[in-house]
């Protein structure tokens, strides 16, 4: 039978549980989220990423660590790297500085990471900078679409030599939405012709470097009813046929407001994975269901289980392939060893 572990799930405390082990061990289960709740300090992360390798070595561990706002291990030797705007506002007054900086960021950022055993960071962000959407903000490089590619691209060098992959997102383009996704479906009413020559120009341009991408929860209605990251138009016709995106696609967190809402109804986490899956996604994120009991989980893993029995989905081996790619290849340094080479030293000097 065809693998494939679509499910990035979390897990709620500082250690395994033995319910996580359960869940982590099973084989719809493809990797985990991490979050500043299952942060102590580097020991304690170390330990953990340890731990969940030895329950299944190709687990894919992930964490949103982007810089600004959202990073969320701060403390403990880790480098407050500044939000993606920082670097655009450098690139007004020195272009190429600012793309050295982003180069420099990127390799801290994956460097630092891996030295704990995080394989992959949901970093970078290529929304266009409108100044409209507070969920966005400065976690935007720019407004102009040549920009935020070409930091983008120095990010991503530098976090392809510390042996991490990335992850653009939110395509096609948050930016431009008032409404935050989490709580709310922003709608972006300009036509398709609009979005591809401005928002979505980063995927075009950066698509033979970008290794993962993560769709908006956001409808699109000149082009689809649904949100982009439910919508096959998109990911399959748009990203993959007309862009020739080759890597992974995650959903979006499938526990926010905008990524419950299909065709006009509220639908389950099951259905939206499904959804999802059958839209182009590769893997599905359910992010915060397990603290408490973790049941929204347990039925999530069940759900799937039994769509894929019904035949509601198919596993595909390509899909499988796509996330085993986004493991690292190349082992990491020890957080020591790190500190004194000359490559994070260098790096270091740059980062704003």
């Amino acid at each position: 039978m065809t693998q494939h572990a679509p499910l990035i799930i979390d897990i709620a405390g500082l250690s395994l549980t033995k319910t996580d082990r359960q869940r982590l061990k099973h084989p719809l289960v493809g990797g985990l989220i991490l979050f500043a709740r299952n942060w102590q300090d580097r020991a304690q992360l170390t330990a953990l990423c340890a731990d969940i390798k030895k329950v299944r070595r190709d687990l894919l561990i992930c964490v949103d660590h982007e810089g600004g706002r959202v990073q969320r291990f701060k403390t403990d030797g880790f480098t407050h790297l500044p939000p993606m705007r920082a670097l655009g506002e450098m690139w007004l007054k020195q272009p190429m500085e600012a793309t050295h900086a982003a180069t420099a960021c990127g390799y801290v950022l994956g460097a630092e990471l891996r030295a704990c055993g995080v394989d992959l960071s949901f970093t970078p962000v290529l929304d266009l900078d409108y100044g409209e959407s507070s969920v966005i903000g400065d976690r935007a490089f720019a407004r102009d679409p040549r920009v935020v590619s070409l930091l983008a691209k120095g990010l991503m060098q530098g976090l392809l030599q510390s042996g991490m992959a990335n992850c653009g997102k939110h395509f096609p383009g948050h930016g431009f939405v008032k409404a935050d996704s989490h709580t709310d479906i922003p709608v972006d009413k300009r036509s398709l012709k609009a979005i591809l020559a401005d928002d979505a120009a980063p995927y075009r341009w950066l698509n033979n470097v970008t290794t993962s991408v993560m769709p908006a929860h956001v409808i699109y209605p000149k082009v689809d009813a649904r949100p982009a990251g439910f919508s096959a138009k998109w990911l399959n016709d748009i990203l993959r046929g007309q862009m020739g995106f080759g890597g992974a696609i995650f959903s979006d967190d499938l526990s926010m407001a905008g990524a419950r809402l299909i065709d006009g109804r509220e639908v389950s986490y099951t259905e939206a994975a499904v959804t999802a899956l059958n839209a182009g996604c590769d893997l599905v994120l359910l992010c915060n269901q397990s603290v408490g009991d973790g049941k929204p989980v347990d039925e999530l893993i069940a759900g799937l289980t039994e769509a894929q029995l019904k035949g509601q989905w198919q596993p595909l081996e390509a899909s499988e392939l796509r996330r085993l790619a986004l493991l690292p290849q190349v082992p990491a340094l020890e957080w020591d060893a790190l500190m004194v080479s000359p490559a994070y030293m260098q790096a270091m000097d740059s980062v704003l």
